[in-house]
């Protein structure tokens, strides 16, 4: 039965009492408010007379459309081409939005080409312009005001300065190099083969019998320690690298401090003499190489702050040829430089190797470099080529000193496990040295050396 009054069947139905007539109860409560009588016959109603009836759950009857299949065929093909429509709407969007990202990337990927050529071509014009700046002759008024605003061995290097994430460019070793390391390389095998052992050398019993004659506190009591220590033969001067971040230069005969070379921020990991030029270098574990020459009022000034490491420098070795240098450090690459200018010539770095170097020598005759790693590995490298011809295993820690032996043959190797020995020929161990006290690691390694004879039984 349907409502009388919206004629459709009702949810909730009730029938007046007096009328007989059905509603819906929402329909007549909202009639009898407004109007209060029977929307059918006109008579006065209230709520009172109307009477709830119970029903059951009432279904509605299908639509014309899903009671035959003609109908539901028809149903279900408007709603496939309603679906294939949006499909489509949602493919041109696609293929829109797909356009426009491969637009967006070309013109960044464009962007990023155009600013690696501007960088490159910054910090070649950076690098060509430190380099004519380092080796223009400076007016005679420039090099005395230069002088004068140097103290402690401090000089200003804002030139060396690339700013944050500048990195210089290193032109690489041309053949006129590789062919003066090749010419070193030739004389000093002929004369290695020819050396006889010198008379001065002290013997082995005299070694037992060495006593200490004098004490030097030249470094910093506060942060006290020497992490290394060179000898320039010809002058007689001592070059030591402290904890304190300063490198000390006095002379062996009167112990007095010559010069003391402040500006590193860290403790100094490596000092190094180039006698023939009155040069001294030392590497920091502040990142930085600084190349420290020496004046006639018997100062060392800074010349240059090289900046191309990016850990720990932690050892300096320099070229039988004294123009050129090695630097080795934490961040697994080393560097070979020209001592004049202070130019990186080319930083090396192995993809295969992820420690980092701890030690570096030079071979007598100049063209094989060893280096030491955390990894407790000794890596032996062709200086021309920079490859990497040759690795020693079997130290346990990091390897803390290499030295080549002066008949060019052997390599000795320290680490906190002891000293050992290699043959270069064989590539192989032969002999190895155990701590005489194991709480104290070996940190330094030295070939014979004629500065033995200098110190007195």
């Amino acid at each position: 039965m349907n409502c009388s009054i919206s004629g459709e069947v009702p949810e909730e139905p009730v029938v007046s009492k007096k009328s007989g007539l059905l509603y819906e109860k929402r329909l007549i409560e909202r009639h009898i408010a407004d109007y209060g009588k029977c929307p059918v016959t006109g008579d006065p109603l209230t709520m009172d007379d109307i009477v709830p009836v119970q029903t059951g759950k009432i279904v509605k009857p299908r639509s014309l459309t899903a009671a035959s299949i003609p109908g539901m065929l028809g149903m279900f093909q408007n709603e496939w081409d309603a679906l294939m429509l949006s499909n489509f709407a949602l493919e041109q969007q696609l293929h829109t939005a797909r356009q426009e990202l491969s637009h967006a990337l070309y013109q960044h990927d464009a962007a990023c080409r155009v600013i690696a050529r501007l960088k490159k071509e910054r910090d070649e014009a950076r690098s060509l312009l430190a380099l004519a700046e380092r080796q223009a002759p400076l007016p005679t008024s420039a090099v005395v005001a230069n002088v004068s605003t140097l103290s402690n061995g401090k000089r200003a290097a804002e030139d060396e300065d690339l700013g944050p994430g500048a990195k210089r460019v290193c032109p690489g070793v041309s053949e006129s190099i590789i062919a003066e390391l090749t010419e070193c390389n030739a004389a000093l095998s002929q004369q290695r083969k020819k050396r006889q052992i010198p008379p001065t050398l002290a013997p082995i019993d005299a070694l037992e019998r060495y006593t200490q004659l004098s004490s030097h506190p030249l470094h910093k009591t506060n942060k006290p320690g020497i992490t290394s220590i060179d000898i320039n033969l010809s002058k007689d001067i001592v070059a030591t690298g402290g904890i304190d971040s300063n490198a000390v230069l006095f002379d062996r005969t009167s112990g007095e401090i010559l010069s003391t070379l402040s500006g590193h921020s860290k403790k100094v990991t490596s000092v190094k003499f180039v006698a023939p030029n009155d040069v001294c270098l030392s590497g920091s574990a502040d990142k930085t190489v600084r190349i420290w020459q020496g004046s006639e009022d018997g100062n060392y000034d800074c010349r240059h702050i090289l900046k191309d490491h990016t850990a720990e420098v932690q050892a300096v070795t320099v070229h039988a040829t004294n123009n050129y240098f090695v630097t080795a450090s934490l961040d697994t690459t080393w560097c070979f430089y020209d001592l004049s200018s202070g130019l990186c010539l080319t930083q090396v770095e192995d993809p295969s190797n992820s420690m980092g170097y701890t030690s570096a020598a030079f071979h007598p005759d100049g063209l094989i470099l060893g280096t030491g790693t955390t990894g407790a590995t000794v890596r032996i490298w062709d200086v021309k080529s920079r490859g990497n011809v040759a690795n020693f295993d079997g130290h346990t820690g990091a390897v803390t000193a290499i030295s080549f032996s002066e008949n060019g043959y052997f390599l000795a190797t320290a680490a906190h496990d002891g000293v050992k020995l290699w043959d270069l020929r064989k590539l192989k161990n032969f002999r190895s040295f155990e701590l005489y006290d194991q709480n104290t690691p070996t940190n330094s390694v030295f070939p014979y050396a004629p500065c033995f004879s200098h110190w007195q039984l």
